[in-house]
């Protein structure tokens, strides 16, 4: 979702060292300005997204479907690490040469709605080439900004608490739906006294579990023209988040950082950490230990700030091809036989009939389709709080200085007026 702690994890999973070169597929090769019709009316449209080649793979695969059925579109591809990608989108943009569609974010709705980079789908909607029928627990809304349909999502996920399970059972802790922060602190230093582990491998960076603290209080991290909590809402945080590796209960981060790219929790530091739900399959990879989802903590005992998140496809403004844009995304996230190929490689699948055509076999993947399934049974689903132009270099900021101050680099008194001072010039309008 974000450019926080865990997406740093999900470009080293899904991102790292891959290059548009190493799919050495010359249908698959980018190329700028091919937007015309040939003579048999056939029409190129390119097609952009941050991942490594496991996901080029499985993407290539979705495209041929997608041009057997219609055999007078086709696809470019290209595909770049995240931090890389994102270069080259604004180079692309500024240049006025955007792909037709590209995947996106939710951080990034606005700040290229406002550079007129963005095409409103909804005229595609009421014209019939895309439809938002089917979507699960309200991922329908989830692009739209202002009135404005700029992003459909093609997968979710939503905040987790993942554990090593063994280790929560040897301090006999068991975290169930509604259980409070207080619960959480206890639980903590049960896993610090039974097991000799840190209970978490901290929170100083993870800005997406601050939103849902924050949501709990009736406030959240950005608004629609900024941010939504103040320079001493942060320092309780930050304060609360040093006190914790004081006391053993949060994980040193001196010692996370040094076992990176490795999980503190696959590397045995701690006992779990919050992160995105589809991010559950690192922790079996790379550790030996079996792993599971288990709720947020509420600070009232139901109120948990949780929305299922997405990544989304959107189409640029300057396409000469929106027809057909549109109905590569609506093939793309309603074809039941694209969510057999894709699997929860960018989430769970956002529509109903593609959530219900892959069913995994794997306890990973079942476990995440468990989790999500329980959130929305338990009703505690929200809106997700708009997000302001300008809020991917707030994130951004917040990673970044975060683990200065969890390093020792700044106090935290320090690192809170670093971080507004930072928003504050990203947010002007």
């Amino acid at each position: 979702m974000g450019t926080n702690r865990n997406v740093d994890r999900r470009t080293i999973l899904k991102a790292a060292g891959a290059t548009a070169a190493t799919i050495g597929l010359a249908s698959t090769t980018a190329c700028g300005g091919d937007g015309g019709a040939s003579a048999d009316g056939t029409v190129t449209i390119r097609y952009a997204w941050w991942g490594a080649e496991d996901r080029a793979e499985r993407i290539n695969k979705t495209i041929a479907l997608f041009e057997k059925k219609y055999p007078k579109i086709k696809v470019k591809t290209d595909f770049q690490p995240y931090t890389d990608f994102w270069k080259k989108f604004n180079t692309q943009a500024s240049g006025g040469n955007p792909p037709d569609v590209f995947q996106n974010a939710i951080g990034f709705l606005r700040k290229y709605d406002a550079k007129n980079v963005l095409l409103d789908l909804s005229e595609q909607v009421e014209a019939g080439n895309l439809s938002m029928d089917g979507f699960r627990a309200g991922l329908d809304k989830f692009g739209e900004i202002d009135g404005k349909l700029l992003g459909v999502p093609v997968g979710s996920n939503s905040m987790a608490l993942v554990i090593d399970k063994p280790v929560y059972t040897k301090a006999g802790v068991k975290p169930e739906q509604g259980w409070t922060w207080d619960d959480f602190d206890a639980a903590m230093k049960k896993i610090r006294d039974r097991t000799g582990r840190a209970g978490d491998s901290g929170m100083y960076g993870v800005m997406y579990l601050y939103d849902l603290y924050l949501r709990q209080n009736g406030k959240a991290f950005f608004t629609e023209d900024g941010l939504g909590f103040t320079e001493a809402d942060l320092t309780d945080w930050w304060t609360k988040a040093e006190k914790g590796v004081e006391e053993g209960v949060y994980a040193d981060a001196k010692k996370v950082a040094q076992i990176k790219p490795k999980s503190a929790v696959s590397a045995e530091l701690a006992g779990g950490e919050f992160t995105w739900d589809n991010f559950t399959v690192r922790y079996t990879s790379e550790g030996k230990s079996e792993y599971g989802l288990a709720p947020i903590p509420t600070t009232d005992g139901k109120k948990t700030g949780q929305y299922l998140g997405s990544l989304m496809l959107s189409a640029s403004k300057r396409t000469e091809h929106p027809k057909e844009v549109a109905q590569f995304i609506d093939f793309m996230v309603h074809e039941p036989e694209v969510a057999k190929i894709m699997g929860y490689d960018r989430g769970v699948p956002a529509t109903q009939a593609q959530f219900d055509a892959f069913q995994p076999t794997d306890e990973v993947n079942k476990g995440i389709a468990a989790y999500e399934t329980s959130l929305v049974e338990a009703g505690v689903l929200e809106p997700i709080t708009p997000h302001p132009n300008g809020a991917d270099i707030c994130e951004a900021a917040f990673l970044r200085i975060a683990e200065e101050l969890a390093l020792g680099k700044r106090s935290v008194d320090e690192a809170v007026k670093q971080f507004f001072t930072e928003s504050k010039t990203a947010l002007v309008v």
